[in-house]
């Protein structure tokens, strides 16, 4: 949506994640998609997310890099889960393929988890570093948090982009340091909602205590209705 029509807001995205049971009849996972830009805190939040929700449900972990396995390596040095819930995928082209256009190695990476530790209730997909225009397919996740960071400049969420826009879940991390690098939260907020319409955002400063609490609260809110959703 343009500024310009401010009557106008973006449809929520209605990702389907594929067939909501496995081929043995069971649940499977509630998948969320994490994307954003390089360093706006993905795979912080991630690990934020897993601390805070590992005692309540039953999680695993994809993430995707280009050549590396640093976020999975990352994650496994936190010891945020047990190594065997987290599997790394190399991409081996812009991250953007792996999660919208050539899907299939995220999905077998998904698949094989589930088939490995059995019953799960949430699968987190984290997508490389990438732009503005990063989503993921509906074919493999049922819903996609946006992560940027005040750092990379209060004119992002007026920018737009389908990540800014359509995300199910918008987030802004590293409040903390808009005093430091001069960023207007109220106006990344007014931006984030001519922009967003009536899709939920998050401020948040990962690096302070409870800071990934609303991020934690909306996807516990997406796993009560997944879950009744497939009862």
């Amino acid at each position: 949506m343009h500024l310009d029509h401010p009557d106008t807001f973006p449809a929520r995205h209605s990702h389907t994640g594929s067939a909501p049971r496995r081929s043995d009849g069971s649940r499977r996972a509630l998948r969320i998609g994490l994307g954003g830009p390089v360093g706006s805190g993905k795979t912080a939040t991630v690990a934020a997310l897993c601390r805070a929700l590992r005692d309540e449900m039953s999680i695993a972990v994809v993430t995707n890099d280009i050549y590396t396995r640093e976020d999975a390596e990352f994650l496994l040095r936190e010891a945020v889960l047990p190594a065997e819930r987290i599997k790394a995928v190399e991409t081996g082209a812009c991250p953007h393929t792996a999660i919208r256009d050539d899907i299939s190695a995220n999905l077998e990476a998904v698949e094989e988890l589930e088939d490995t530790l059995g019953s799960l209730d949430l699968m987190l997909v984290e997508s490389g570093g990438d732009n503005l225009t990063a989503t993921f397919s509906k074919g493999l996740v049922d819903a996609q948090i946006f992560v940027i960071d005040v750092a990379g400049g209060d004119d992002i969420p007026r920018k737009g982009g389908p990540g800014v826009t359509t995300s199910d879940l918008l987030v802004v991390n590293k409040t903390d340091l808009a005093p430091y690098v001069g960023s207007d939260l109220e106006g990344m907020a007014r931006d984030a909602k001519a922009q967003r319409g009536h899709l939920p955002v998050a401020f948040t400063s990962l690096t302070n205590e409870g800071g990934v609490k609303p991020v934690a609260d909306w996807v516990r809110e997406r796993l009560t209705e997944w879950t009744a959703g497939q009862a």
